[in-house]
């Protein structure tokens, strides 16, 4: 199955939204309770676009099957090296390396932007990604206890770090 990194385009919304959906409806990958928007997705490609930030899919057949990104870590000048990222993958796509390829594209650009470190938050019981994370080098960097609610539980954010 050939699979390609490229730039996201606004043809891709759909199916980001698609893969980010399923990870609000079904995961604690993401925080959020109800579905986005095809709007809520325009509004955070548009920022992505405003501030220069990249949008990378993963395809596959001509087929979106999963998207990363890095944004703003916090808002404070002091911060300006700083990234944090996202990777989501279709669920049937899981584990096929679709991710591997995704945040290795994702680190390089980093690094050829001048970026000093990123950074990602993960929920503190998905142990597969925090495994996924270090498999590239990310160390913890911190546990948030009950940071968030969902799904009727207390949930605790994992920071993971990777120096670039």
């Amino acid at each position: 199955m050939p699979k390609m990194i490229r730039n996201a385009t606004t043809e891709d919304l759909p199916a980001i939204l698609s893969i980010v959906n399923h990870a609000i409806l079904h995961t604690t990958a993401n925080y959020l309770y109800e579905p986005q928007t095809l709007t809520d997705q325009q509004k955070w490609w548009q920022d992505k676009q405003n501030k220069s930030f990249p949008v990378l899919v993963a395809q596959v057949n001509n087929e979106v099957i999963g998207f990363a990104s890095y944004g703003t870590f916090r808002e404070k000048i002091g911060y300006q090296f700083t990234v944090e990222h996202s990777v989501y993958v279709a669920p049937e796509y899981i584990n096929q390396g679709i991710g591997s390829k995704l945040l290795s594209a994702l680190i390089e650009l980093a690094k050829s932007e001048g970026y000093h470190t990123m950074i990602g938050a993960i929920d503190a019981e998905n142990h597969d990604s925090i495994a996924f994370h270090e498999k590239f080098g990310f160390i913890k960097a911190g546990l948030i206890k009950q940071a968030a609610f969902k799904f009727d539980r207390w949930l605790d954010l994992q920071f993971v770090q990777l120096m670039l």
